[in-house]
């Protein structure tokens, strides 16, 4: 009897060592400069994001998904690429900042919130800590929504809403003034970050899907700004974009 109580004992002190780890200031500690990991071949899974979930769209939304896909590759055949944010110095917004080719991101932990800046044309997000998520219907649709987040234990939770349809989503996919972003931010490692995101939309989507981003931490890095100052490509009335030479439309 004693030696089960001692076994007991052991356990509960066990389990409360764990979460005292979960929930300590340096597993809470996401600030820094991160940058996206490579994955791959060779990729150490103890630490490389999962495989995405699969995307079932609505077919409806699935249809014209596919067949604007088709039009742009075939654009892209003919030397015509079709418009993108980037080309229109538009923002990317939620969720395609958090990961845009190979450029870092600074997260800064202030009391009640949370920042995140990309490097890639300096996009800001503000995750309020600890408040109460407006009702989707009174937040004014937008690039990045409104976000708040909590601490479960050793991980972030980001929930955002309010990113306006012509803000393409993942994978430019498709989306409605419904669609739910819900982030865990977690470290895997002391210098390694994982975000994962799940994305939800009752309009566009048959079901939810989830993808998993990894970063790694750039000590003692400073972003450098990054400003869109295009004024030469513009869009015809064809959607093809086009470039101004010496004042002249081609």
């Amino acid at each position: 009897m004693a030696a089960t109580r001692v076994a007991i004992v052991l356990g509960v002190l066990a389990i409360a060592g764990v979460m005292a780890e979960a929930q300590s200031p340096a597993a809470r500690n996401i600030s820094g400069a991160w940058v996206p990991m490579g994955g791959g071949r060779g990729a150490d899974p103890k630490i490389a994001p999962p495989p995405a979930t699969p995307i079932v769209l609505k077919p409806e939304y699935a249809k014209a998904y596919e067949a604007r896909r088709t039009a742009e590759a075939e654009a892209v055949k003919r030397g015509e690429p079709v418009a993108t944010p980037a080309i229109l110095c538009l923002p990317y917004g939620m969720p395609r900042m958090m990961t845009v080719a190979s450029y870092p991101l600074e997260i800064l932990q202030t009391a009640g919130q949370v920042t995140i800046i990309t490097e890639a044309f300096s996009e800001v997000r503000r995750v309020y800590v600890d408040q109460p998520q407006l009702p989707i219907d009174e937040v004014p649709p937008g690039f990045y929504g409104h976000s708040v987040g909590r601490w479960d234990g050793d991980t972030f939770v980001i929930d955002t809403v309010g990113i306006k349809p012509s803000v393409l989503s993942y994978n430019m996919l498709p989306h409605s003034d419904r669609m739910r972003i819900t982030e865990r931010m977690r470290l895997v490692t002391p210098d390694v970050l994982h975000d994962q995101i799940t994305i939800e939309d009752p309009v566009v989507l048959e079901k939810p899907f989830t993808y998993t981003l990894g970063f790694r931490r750039l000590p003692d890095y400073k972003m450098v700004e990054f400003v869109c100052e295009n004024n030469r490509e513009y869009i015809d009335e064809q959607g093809r974009v086009r470039m101004r030479v010496g004042g002249s439309q081609k």
